[in-house]
Formats: structure tokens, sequence, C-alpha cells
């Protein structure tokens, strides 16, 4: 008996503070990262958008594959700017370039801003913010980490009560989405996966939009000086551990109607 308990004990040890541990921390691709925080916060210090993307290269290297690819870069956050989002979305006028709300990670707005437009207005778009979190990372290149959402309507924040866009909640899809874009324009080199924020099923982001994921992000080295590349990106697949979590964490997902 005494035996057993021990052993059950030992196995949840080893569970607790060996196994699980492993499938939120991996950093095997970018080692500079390990500790880095994984969620931005809003002006207030709300939690905000957890970090889903990353890519390698300078913002030249962005900028070229960003165009490529279909983005635009958002204008600043201005009251000119602001007035023109309102009369988009009032007027079903196209603003490709509108600007997106600031969000800070460790202490700092984003750098970078870019968005992609769907439909006649600003109501609905895919957008991603970008920080340039080192210098030089595993590739001597510099590294940014980004957050990729889409705005599905526009509400008011359940924190604030300020007019804001509402996010899908499959913040996954749009993580995806950036990457399939940079893929489809050849701008894409390589694509790997670490750790984020960590599988979440019922997050809320810093104006209270709903989100879930498997806490992972995906990173693309970008083609440097915008020459397309013709063969698919290379894929270097995560641990075998981590992708056991993330196939059960979609199973759990789908089976919970997200």
């Amino acid at each position: 008996m005494a035996l057993a308990a021990a052993g059950v004990v030992a196995a949840y040890l080893l569970v607790a503070y060996l196994v699980l541990p492993a499938a939120w921390t991996h950093y095997e691709r970018q080692p500079g990262l390990a500790g880095h925080p994984m969620v931005t916060r809003t002006a207030q210090g709300i939690p905000g958008d957890p970090l889903n993307v990353g890519l390698v290269g300078d913002r030249d290297d962005i900028a070229r594959a960003m165009r490529a690819a279909g983005w635009y870069p958002a204008d600043p956050l201005t009251l000119r700017s602001d007035a023109e989002i309102v009369g988009s979305v009032l007027l079903d006028r196209p603003d490709p370039t509108a600007p997106v709300s600031t969000l800070f990670l460790d202490g700092r707005r984003e750098d970078l801003a870019y968005e992609f437009p769907v439909g006649d207005n600003a109501r609905h778009r895919h957008h991603v913010r970008l920080w340039r979190v080192m210098d030089k990372g595993a590739e001597d290149r510099p590294v940014w980490l980004g957050s990729a959402t889409f705005d599905r309507r526009v509400g008011v924040s359940d924190y604030t009560g300020q007019v804001t866009h509402d996010i899908a909640p499959d913040i996954d899809a749009e993580r995806d989405f950036l990457a399939e874009t940079l893929v489809k324009a050849g701008m894409a080199e390589t694509l790997y996966q670490i750790s984020g924020v960590g599988p979440t099923v019922d997050g809320r982001n810093g104006e209270g939009s709903h989100y879930w994921t498997d806490g992972e992000i995906h990173v693309i080295v970008l083609v440097a000086d915008g020459v397309r590349r013709a063969a698919p990106p290379a894929v270097v697949p995560p641990p075998a551990f981590i992708a056991t979590k993330d196939a059960v964490w979609r199973s759990v997902a789908d089976a919970f109607g997200n």
C-alpha cells in the first residue's frame, strides 16, 4: 500500500513539475525569449491581447513582406484618423490604413501595426501589432513579437465603456492567416513555434473580448531584401510533446464548439 502511494506521489510530481511545465515553455529556437512577457497591456494597465506571432527580419524586410502579402501599415492614432475610421464604419467607406488602438509590451507601445482590410469599411479587418524584442536572435537578425487578431464588429469596452472593436475569439486562426498570406506571397523562409501565453480557453483582452488559443507563437523567418522564395518555406516541427498538446487542445476546443 505504501509502495503504491509512493508511486502515485512520484507520478504526480513528475507530471506537475516536469511534464506540464514543459508544455508551457519551449524556446529551443529562440532561447533569448525565455521569460519574456507574452501578454500586452492597455494604457490603463489591463492585460490586453496575447502575443501569438513572431517575425524575424529587419524593419525593411517586414515592410517589403507585408506589402507583398497585401497588408497595409496602419495610420498613427490621431483625432483626424479617429474621425476617418468612424466615417468608414458609419458610411461604409473603405479605410485600408485605419489606425489601431495602442497596446503596450514591457511599457512600450507597438513599433509597427498592419492591417488587411475585409469588406467595404473598417468595421471588419485583420490586424497585427508588432514589437521589436531582440536586436539579434538565433538567426542573427532582429526578432519581433506581435498580436494578430480579427476585428469582427464595433462595440463598447466592457472595462472602460469606450467605443472599440470586438475581436473574433479564435486568435489562432488569425495567427495562421498572417502566416498563410506571407507564405503565399513567397516572403516566408522558415516557420517554427515557441511558447506564448499558454493554452487558454476563456481569455479576455483589454476591452473584454473573449478569446481562446493553444498558447503557441508561430514564428515566420522572412526572406531577406524582399527576394521572393519560389519553394515552400522550411517547417521546423515542434517537440513531440508540444505537438501532442496542440492536437489535444484542438480536440478539446472543437468539442466545446470553439
